[in-house]
């Protein structure tokens, strides 16, 4: 049957019933008299909307059952909400060391109550025949009045979540004894997921119907990424296509192969401080756009080297045979016209190892490649897609940085901004320092399809003042060990660009958070490490090489006096779909 859009926040506001729970519980044994008895009281209204969430959750078909069971979860809510907050209950919060527990207990409760009167019951109401099928064209078009209606309340919900985010955030946890500012630091993080998805929510609903061409037909740039030779967002840009929509009819319109492209002596367009880093390249070759780990610029230049070919384009999608995978588990599998079955289990090793083992001719290869992707485009249009598989795969693309999307128009590009989907650089904030580790191959091959990276965070201590976060990188070759004699040379690049057959040279380069500075850095290769600025942030780059069944490693300690407790690695996505994108480490 087919599932409805809410049940993310629903859920979301389901653990936060439960934790609240606890909490309420805890204050009935430690208080006594008047307070305890409501305190159980509320507990008994949230273990009820605790049930009546996970009816929501489960069963959303019947739009009206939803919207009841909906009422009866704010009766509740409002219930426990009025239990924590009476005169006694607020007089007895100022008494020392029960008060600020019973004020905490309270505050979490009004937010509980916030969260379902404010966020999942106007969602409920307002989503009618928002199920997942309408992502799914009907009659070749898809609804995108459905998704402008929605837009206001979405808009709505989103708000109110975050100022919920921001009451919780805002309790003095100093006072309150251990088990209820656990509970309190865990009711922040639900509501903080709860935040990050009914602001998508809202973000899509003013986004989609634009880009499927409700305001006027729209062209849309799709990069297809390889991932058997590396780029700083995941591989070279394999193949474009062009896709048009015109009042929520989605067309294929045609496939330009890399090999359409014209390349420059410089850069189409100005690439700041990369420019230096990278040594221009993504500015003057399609193939290179996707070098810069910032989806904002790589989207203006595909954008910039269509137009130059005779295509306008408006926006640009960019996605990777491991996002195809995903695509295919909702979709099934496709024929493709060479006589292939091209399924969720074997298209990553079809289209990034194996049509080089059957194709020599690089105009063979963009050929199946294009035929592939108009397959997979023609069963998602016209097929019989599951369609809440379809948005899981479309939501795990883009946890994984696997699915990016640029709009040329300012407004979207700005509703895009703070999602996965804008593919910026990571930026630290005061509770999580965030690195860029990016791997760029340097051998001109499809050789990057037998790597296997693996990096890792390791902080040195944890208490106050200078500490170290040690950042190491691990490259591994899994090549056969004939891979010079027995692989074909547009695999092995044949030492064409000064790198012998057989033989992987991997480019990296390290974006340093800011805050911190390098203590000591080494390259298992011996070599040196070079680099430079981008927007005021260091950025170390080395080369590393390997051969078949060798093990490389940069090591790079680094320093800061910032209280931050944890770290983030946001790292090149790779062919294996086994190593999530982000590495993190927690002080403690």
């Amino acid at each position: 049957m087919p599932q409805h859009v809410l049940p993310a926040p629903a859920r979301t506001a389901g653990r936060i019933f439960a934790w609240i729970l606890g909490a309420v519980l805890l204050l009935a044994v430690v208080a006594a008299g008047w307070i305890g008895v409501r305190g159980v009281l509320a507990a008994n209204h949230l273990l009820a909307a605790q049930a009546l969430v996970e009816d929501i959750a489960t069963d959303l078909d019947n739009l009206a059952d939803a919207e009841a069971v909906t009422a009866q979860l704010t009766e509740h809510s409002g219930s426990a909400r009025e239990l924590t907050s009476d005169p006694v209950w607020q007089t007895a919060s100022g008494l020392p060391w029960v008060g600020p527990q019973l004020a905490a207990v309270a505050s979490v409760a009004a937010g509980v109550d916030d969260i379902a009167t404010g966020t999942v019951a106007p969602l409920a109401a307002s989503a009618d025949g928002l199920t997942a099928n309408a992502f799914l064209p009907a009659d070749g078009r898809i609804d995108t009045a459905a998704f402008a209606s929605f837009a206001e309340p979405a808009a709505q919900a989103a708000e109110n979540t975050a100022k919920v985010l921001a009451d919780v955030t805002a309790i003095d946890r100093t006072p309150l004894a251990a088990p209820l500012a656990e509970i309190v630091a865990e009711f922040e993080t639900l509501v903080g997921d709860a935040a990050t998805t009914t602001d998508s929510i809202a973000r899509a609903a003013l986004l989609l119907p634009p880009m499927l061409g409700a305001d006027g037909p729209r062209q849309h740039l799709l990069i297809t990424q390889n991932n058997a030779e590396w780029r700083s967002l995941g591989g070279i840009a394999g193949a474009t296509s062009v896709i048009r929509t015109d009042a929520g009819a989605v067309t294929f319109a045609e496939h330009l192969s890399t090999a359409d492209y014209s390349s420059y002596p410089t850069s189409v367009l100005d690439l700041g401080d990369y420019g230096p880093i990278y040594s221009q390249k993504p500015g003057r070759f399609i193939h290179n756009v996707t070098q810069v780990p910032d989806f904002a610029l790589t989207g203006a230049l595909a954008a910039e080297l269509a137009a130059r070919e005779g295509v306008e384009v408006s926006s640009v999608i960019s996605t990777d045979p491991v996002a195809l995978s995903y695509l295919l588990a909702a979709t099934g599998p496709v024929q493709l016209p060479s006589g292939d079955t091209l399924t969720a289990d074997n298209a990553v090793q079809l289209l990034l190892n194996e049509v080089y083992l059957r194709y020599e001719d690089p105009q063979m290869q963009d050929a199946f490649f294009a035929s592939a992707a108009a397959a997979v485009f023609e069963a998602l249009t016209t097929g019989a897609t599951d369609p809440t598989a379809l948005l899981g795969a479309l939501a795990r693309a883009g946890d994984e940085h696997r699915l990016l999307l640029w709009s040329a128009d300012e407004a979207e590009q700005a509703l895009l901004a703070e999602t996965t989907l804008a593919g910026a650089p990571p930026v630290s904030d005061s509770s999580v320092a965030r690195l860029g580790v990016y791997l760029n191959d340097g051998t001109g091959s499809k050789m990057d399809f037998y790597m296997a990276p693996d990096v890792s965070l390791t902080w040195s201590g944890c208490t106050a003042g200078p500490r170290t976060l040690d950042v190491k990188i691990t490259l591994q070759n899994d090549a056969p060990a004939d891979a010079a004699t027995s692989l074909p040379a547009y695999i092995t690049g044949d030492g064409a660009f000064g790198v012998e057959a057989g033989l992987v040279r991997t480019v990296g380069e390290v974006y340093i958070p800011e805050g911190f500075e390098v203590v000591s850095s080494a390259n298992s290769n011996g070599s040196g490490f070079g680099g430079g600025l981008v927007d005021g942030r260091q950025v170390l780059s080395y080369t590393l090489d390997t051969t078949s069944g060798e093990t490389g490693e940069i090591l790079i300690s680094l320093r800061t006096t910032a209280d931050v407790p944890r770290a983030e690695a946001w790292v090149t996505p790779t062919a294996d779909a086994a190593l999530f994108p982000v590495v993190d480490a927690t002080c403690g």
